[in-house]
């Protein structure tokens, strides 16, 4: 398998090459509004303070589709509307304590793996079925990674993947496949309207 690495562009940009950045700081607050409505698909688990929600594929896909430095904007702006006070947590929460609690190093793996994925994008690496599968996966690993280490502070070592991990890979393997579809059925769109080679 050949891995792109040369930069191109995200789907935003080769949509809206020229875009102000009055356009490019509307991006960002949408993204970070779309972030906010997949958050309040929640389902929470008793034996767990990590909730399962739409949030990863949410933050994922502003990634691949923005790039590293507006989904950097949009996922950091999604935090501090947050701890801003506004209902954007999962479940309609805010404040603070969610940043600095069980959950904090999810939101933080946000914003990492939202740049971490649209880098990749920008290589390339959401034209294909799997090479977006393979970017997903990596988006997810970084979540996780975060994620993880700061739930550890609040439960012990032998219930840590039961309580942050395990009930939520089948429904990220969903989230994983739904995005390799719409990604490159996307970029397909993209090139219909700007010619098969578009950047």
């Amino acid at each position: 398998m050949r891995f792109p690495s040369t930069p191109s562009r995200a789907m935003a940009q080769a949509l809206a090459p020229d875009l102000s950045l009055a356009g490019q700081l509307l991006l960002v607050v949408v993204a970070s509004l779309v972030i906010a409505a997949s958050a309040q698909v929640r389902i929470e688990l008793g034996f767990s303070p990590v909730p399962i929600t739409g949030q990863t594929l949410g933050v994922l896909l502003v990634g691949a589709l923005l790039g590293p430095r507006l989904a950097f904007g949009a996922t950091t702006l999604y935090i501090v509307q947050g701890v801003a006070g506004l209902p954007v947590f999962a479940g309609g929460t805010a404040g603070v304590a969610r940043l600095l609690g069980p959950t904090g190093g999810y939101l933080i793996g946000f914003v990492l793996a939202a740049s971490f994925v649209g880098w990749l994008a920008e290589r390339g690496w959401d034209r294909r079925p799997v090479l977006t599968l393979l970017a997903m996966t990596l988006g997810n690993v970084v979540i996780y990674a975060f994620g993880l280490a700061v739930l550890s502070l609040y439960v012990p070592a032998e219930r840590l993947l039961i309580a942050g991990l395990l009930p939520f890979i089948p429904g990220d393997l969903v989230k994983i496949v739904l995005a390799a579809a719409l990604l490159p059925a996307g970029w397909r769109v993209v090139a219909s309207f700007r010619g098969p080679a578009a950047p």
